[in-house]
């Protein structure tokens, strides 16, 4: 039996609003903010949820000056939750116009989590600062989380958790979850430790609360824990939320000694992050964590740059075939014309494999170990799909454009292998890139529409040799 974990919803601040009375809200805002009547447009924002309220000041507020008068005149506990949601350039902005002092009291309300990914995004000279006047403890376990690789489990814990001994009793446990609980970051899972703080189970508050007064710890706690080590990938344990539905699960180092948690609000923004990083790659395009609007076009340029001129040069052995095989172009023409069909289809029919594959690996619906299975499904896949698409292009080209069926027959016969041969390239490419070790999302359509454009080619003029020409 694994550790059981009891989903919660909480919005700090204000309430969840709709749709609607949201774009009511905000028409108040721009009024109020043309008006530069900023004490009403703070009342505004501080009857929001903090991450509503965050998304409003960042999108209406255009002037840097304006956007810090109005987030000081929040409320202090309020303007810190807001804070934490706002994104990493604004963040910069308010901490570095604002006194030390005002930097010092909102780094202080800030969750430890939040506080982690505020300094991993600033610049030195003001993580320098905010270390300065940081406590030494804290100051040591900041440097600690700072050192852990960047796509780890450790970067992504928090040190607010509630921790209990197993030996315990169930009073001595709720009087101990009463007097921090509120400083945590959730009290509905309770980690047990044993000697020298090693994990030994876990305990939701459900269980504790029903559970009576001198019972132990140790007693009611499972001790089968599903857990992940400080070193583990964030993409291996962002599928560990997902196969259990964890909303948090405990984080230990080599000698599994409690080290931290992760929550299941952080393994979203590794979901988001993870996904993106997918579609850049499927796209030809370097992975980055800017967002569009403030990437520089130079960037831009230099993340898509590569790629295009990877997949440019293997798109002139295409030229190389034609130029080879000129004398069958000469010997019947009309052939040129069906290049971009055959090209196009092939392409087509390779990203539609590729594309579900790659999703299926990253799910963990099938594993590299699942090879064969892949290559007899998609055969058979292109079978029909090849036999149904090559039938309907040969009465086409036959009655409809009223061409010899010599060429319909070359035409088909070519489409036919070429969907078999992309569809099945398409499937196993991908899981080869995984088996040594590379992201399975480079095998997506602009490489694998370039692999089989070549094939299609070939095969096109290998098969007009034999029908027509011969």
């Amino acid at each position: 039996m694994c550790c059981i974990l009891y989903k919660q919803t909480n919005i700090c601040g204000g309430d969840s609003i709709g749709e609607l009375q949201f774009e009511q809200i905000e028409k108040q805002l721009i009024k109020s903010i043309k008006e530069k009547n900023f004490a009403k447009t703070a009342k505004i924002l501080s009857d929001l949820a903090p991450v509503e309220a965050a998304e409003l000041l960042g999108e209406l507020v255009e002037n840097p000056t304006e956007g810090l008068i109005i987030f000081r005149l929040l409320p202090k506990d309020f303007s810190a939750e807001v804070f934490a949601f706002l994104e990493p350039d604004q963040q910069e902005n308010v901490a570095t116009a604002v006194s030390d002092e005002e930097l010092m009291a909102l780094v202080d309300e800030l969750a430890f989590d939040d506080k982690i990914d505020f300094i991993e995004e600033m610049p030195a000279n003001l993580v320098t600062k905010i270390l300065s006047f940081t406590e030494g403890r804290e100051r040591s376990l900041v440097n600690q989380f700072l050192n852990y690789p960047e796509d780890s489990a450790g970067s992504l814990m928090t040190i607010e958790y509630v921790e209990l001994r197993e030996n315990m009793t169930v009073k001595q446990a709720l009087a101990h979850v009463r007097a921090i609980g509120e400083e945590m970051e959730t009290i509905y899972t309770l980690f047990v430790k044993g000697a020298s703080r090693k994990l030994v189970g876990v305990l939701s508050l459900r269980e504790l609360v029903v559970s009576s007064d001198d019972t132990l710890i140790k007693d009611i706690s499972s001790d089968n824990v599903v857990f992940v080590y400080t070193t583990d990938d964030q993409e291996d344990v962002a599928d560990l939320f997902k196969r259990y539905d964890f909303i948090t699960i405990p984080v230990v180092d080599n000698e599994q000694r409690l080290v931290g948690i992760i929550t299941v609000d952080d393994i979203l923004d590794v979901v988001d992050v993870e996904n993106t990083e997918d579609f850049h790659k499927m796209a030809g395009i370097l992975p980055t964590d800017e967002e569009y609007g403030k990437t520089s076009i130079f960037r831009e340029a230099k993340s898509r740059f590569l790629w295009l001129l990877i997949l440019m040069l293997g798109a002139t052995f295409t030229g190389t075939i034609i130029a080879h095989y000129e004398e069958v172009l000469l010997a019947a023409v009309v052939l040129s014309s069906f290049i971009p069909m055959l090209m196009d289809t092939a392409g087509n029919a390779g990203a539609q494999s590729s594309t579900v594959v790659i999703r299926s690996l990253s799910l963990g619906t099938v594993e590299p170990k699942d090879f064969l299975t892949i290559v007899w499904k998609e055969m058979r896949v292109s079978l029909i799909v090849g036999v149904g698409l090559s039938l309907i292009n040969y009465l086409r080209i036959v009655y409809l454009m009223r061409m010899e069926p010599a060429v319909g027959i070359v035409v088909s016969l070519t489409l036919f292998l070429v969907i078999v041969m992309a569809k099945v390239l398409g499937g196993i490419l991908p899981v080869i890139a995984k088996l040594v070790g590379v992201d399975p999302a480079v095998m997506a359509s602009p490489l694998i529409t370039t692999i089989v454009d070549t094939l299609a080619l070939i095969a096109y003029f290998q098969i007009a040799t034999h029908f027509l020409i011969i």
